[in-house]
């Protein structure tokens, strides 16, 4: 009876440690949002998301998955779909306060964490198509972007500064970036409109096929909409960037910023915050795109309010 009762003791002990065991190891899987595989967005989140996982992967499973851009993204964030996305700093704002894509219904749980890079819009063609203005759109094929990406609201933006309707003036197409520098080298389209940082892979395939060209936009309808939001700034992209374009491209730009809700707990986003920037050196070297970022600028851009667990780090660094 000793040994009997010895026996179903051991193997209850047994038992109980596997049934605990696989609780204890148990990781918080945390998904976050990019954008178009080709696109920054998406490096972005991979990179972040290759770092948790090796400075805190006993803790978290952070997966970086390829999306449709910012306005899919900050939805996805509203409806609890995601923990982390990228968003222009725009996109943000209209989210935040309720207008364009979010007219009348703001998302009002959406918050910062930090700002990337700064994104470029760019109006992208082939030498061989002759267009060097916005206006030389007229009557030809350009991708304007797919519903639901910052890249398309901001060549709308630009059309309209221009005086163009993509209904009426062209034949508008709503790729995916990696569908649009395809259908460029394919000439199924004569110009595609996109927002990133550079160098973005989306240009430099495209460019070791066929010449390229970029537009400037810089017209003085631009520059006064620039003035008018504070989350835009002028800026160009250096001459020898992308093979071919040997002058320096005047445009505008966003910036990219790391977004998350309210509801995401506050140690979850400050293990995030303070891993990236107690790594900022490794980050840097993950993408060319990254390679200038500062603990400073990484705080500028941000359009809706700060989550506390990023507030709560930046506090401790006396940086806020």
């Amino acid at each position: 009876m000793m040994f009997g009762k010895k026996w179903f003791i051991a193997v209850a002990m047994m038992l109980g440690l596997a049934m605990s065991a696989p609780q204890a190891m148990a990781k918080q899987d945390i998904l976050f949002g990019g954008a178009s595989i080709t696109g920054v967005y998406y490096q972005v989140a991979l990179q972040i998301s290759n770092m948790m996982n090796k400075h805190m992967g006993a803790e978290y499973n952070f997966i970086g998955r390829p999306t449709g851009g910012s306005v899919f993204n900050i939805n996805a964030l509203d409806r609890g779909a995601f923990d982390f996305a990228v968003a222009q700093s725009d996109r943000n704002f209209q989210a935040y306060h309720g207008t364009a894509d979010w007219e009348g219904r703001p998302i009002s749980g959406l918050r910062s964490v930090f700002s990337m890079h700064p994104e470029t819009v760019m109006l992208v063609t082939r030498k061989d198509t002759g267009i060097t203005t916005v206006d030389g759109l007229r009557g030809k094929r350009v991708n304007i972007g797919n519903p639901g990406s910052g890249q398309r609201g901001n060549a709308e933006d630009v059309l309209r500064l221009y005086g163009l309707d993509f209904n009426t003036d062209f034949r508008a197409e709503a790729l995916q970036q990696h569908e649009a520098s395809r259908a460029l080298v394919d000439r199924n389209i004569d110009a595609f409109f996109y927002t990133v940082g550079n160098p973005s892979a989306a240009i430099e395939e495209p460019a070791q096929s066929v010449d390229l060209d970029m537009v400037p936009l810089n017209s003085d309808a631009i520059r006064a909409f620039v003035d008018e939001h504070p989350y835009y700034i002028m800026t160009s992209i250096p001459s020898g960037t992308y093979r071919g374009i040997d002058r320096d491209i005047e445009t505008f730009a966003v910036t990219a910023t790391v977004v998350t809700n309210e509801s995401v707990s506050e140690q979850v986003v400050y293990d995030m915050v303070k891993t990236v920037f107690e790594n900022l050196d490794e980050l840097r070297a993950s993408h060319a795109a990254f390679r200038y970022l500062n603990p400073e600028e990484m705080l500028q851009g941000l359009s809706a309010p700060l989550h506390p667990g990023a507030e709560r780090f930046f506090k401790e660094q006396g940086w806020i």
